[in-house]
């Protein structure tokens, strides 16, 4: 299988074309929006580079890279010769059900189709193929060229031969999977995503301000960054989605999203991708700086 398809051109999906085309698979990166691939490449061309000044990698390595990949605007042409199209998409369960629907119909029959949600029923969206069987979740970190960690999931009717294929190929890409089952929020989220929340209701019940709950999650449990920190860096819309998923799936009040959450993303904060969260990221994408908000 040497033949991949990535739906989505954005940070993950231009992260995961990455991955796969560096490992000398040949990616399909597909979009509906040219400027989303354009913007996609000039990304991963930029990682590259970064990866080159670090000499990580050579020269002849970048280019190999960047000519394993290949970019389409149609889903049908895109995937025509993919044994597997790893959907990465907007986190909108009914763009993906879309999304899988147009794949269901497009990909020949022997093609294994993968999501990178981080929440939504891997079963929900198989039940809308001809091939649930087929049909798995490949959740990737962010950054993907960097994160270690692949979520596979199993859906209900995902099978045995499918799930190994993709422990095996994630293990080609330098990943290391790891196999869950299909509940809201998986493993990772279903843990992180309270914590964060928890946190923000801390910032929100005037407990401690953004640096020093950040702080006391650093030094006192030895995190990379603190979890307000990491929302932005996630984006808070998303994390809002999937506290919103799991708390439909569970009907548990402890999944419910904090009020500040909710209003900062109706207010468009929605942290380093829209220049502010609970940090002011106008003037450098490290959290350096509180947001005026909360300073």
């Amino acid at each position: 299988m040497k033949n991949i398809a990535v739906i989505g051109a954005g940070t993950m999906g231009n992260g995961i074309a990455h991955t796969f085309a560096q490992k000398g698979f040949k990616v399909q990166l597909i979009d509906v929006s040219q400027q989303a691939l354009d913007k996609g490449l000039a990304t991963i061309t930029k990682n590259l580079d970064r990866m080159l000044a670090k000499e990580k990698i050579s020269e002849a390595d970048k280019e190999a890279t960047l000519n394993n990949i290949s970019t389409f605007t149609s889903i049908k042409e895109g995937v025509e010769y993919a044994g597997l199209v790893v959907e990465a998409a907007t986190e909108n369960i009914n763009l993906k059900l879309k999304i899988f629907k147009e794949l269901s119909e497009a990909c020949s029959e022997d093609t294994i189709l993968a999501s990178n949600t981080s929440s939504i029923s891997i079963t929900q969206i198989a039940a809308v193929t001809n091939r649930p069987d087929m049909v798995i979740g490949m959740h990737f970190m962010n950054p993907v060229p960097i994160m270690k960690l692949v979520e596979i999931i199993r859906g209900y009717n995902t099978s045995d031969e499918v799930t190994n294929t993709i422990m095996d190929i994630s293990k080609q890409l330098g990943k290391i999977p790891v196999e869950v089952n299909d509940y809201p929020g998986f493993v990772a989220n279903r843990i992180l995503m309270p914590m964060i929340n928890e946190s923000i209701e801390t910032l929100y019940n005037g407990v401690a301000g953004v640096n020093e709950i950040d702080t006391v999650m650093k030094l006192g449990m030895a995190h990379p960054m603190g979890p307000l920190q990491l929302a932005d860096f996630i984006g808070l819309d998303v994390c809002l989605s999937i506290l919103n998923v799991m708390y439909e799936g569970f009907k548990n009040p402890k999944y419910a999203p904090c009020p500040l959450l909710v209003n900062m993303v109706m207010a468009g904060k929605l942290g380093v991708k829209s220049g502010e969260g609970f940090y002011d990221y106008s003037e450098s994408r490290k959290a350096e700086k509180v947001a005026n908000q909360f300073a």
